[in-house]
């Protein structure tokens, strides 16, 4: 418990050194929100409830950009081409993913790639509205779904 405590707290001191460029007359108030971001963190996600695989990382942050830039780019060619090129839809994804972090996690980076947005969230499901839906968007998710399942050690 303690040494998650310090590696979190360590976590969001180096946050809010990079957000305050290293300056040192935000630490006041740098102090005070590494303390409530320390402690809101063990309060909503407590130590030993989902652990991070190194290669899982590796390989979601290698999904994440490659899928970043390919689908920014995509949207970018959509954007050029005009509504023709758009066929918005609703797509309904069922989750393997448990409730918690890791299912967070899908729906928040969903969110972040290009062409996806996610409107609804119930216990066994997902709702996304993408911009089209012709789109092998099913497939990519489930490739995220499995990339956030190996970076959290194969939680099912």
């Amino acid at each position: 418990m303690i040494r998650s405590i310090f590696l979190r707290a360590l976590g969001f001191v180096a946050l809010w050194w990079i957000l305050a460029e290293g300056r040192l007359d935000g630490w006041l108030l740098g102090g005070v929100a590494v303390v409530a971001a320390t402690w809101t963190s063990i309060t909503l996600a407590p130590p030993g409830e989902l652990r991070i695989r190194l290669a899982g990382l590796i390989g979601f942050l290698r999904f994440f950009l490659w899928n970043s830039l390919r689908g920014g780019m995509q949207v970018a060619g959509m954007a050029l081409r005009g509504r023709a090129a758009l066929r918005p839809g609703i797509i309904e994804l069922r989750l393997t993913l448990p409730p918690g972090g890791a299912r967070i996690l899908l729906v928040n980076v969903l969110g972040l790639m290009p062409g996806t947005l996610s409107v609804d969230l119930d216990d066994a499901s997902l709702r996304m509205h993408v911009l089209d839906d012709s789109q092998p968007v099913v497939a990519e998710a489930r490739a995220l779904e499995a990339t956030i399942a190996a970076l959290f050690g194969g939680v099912s």
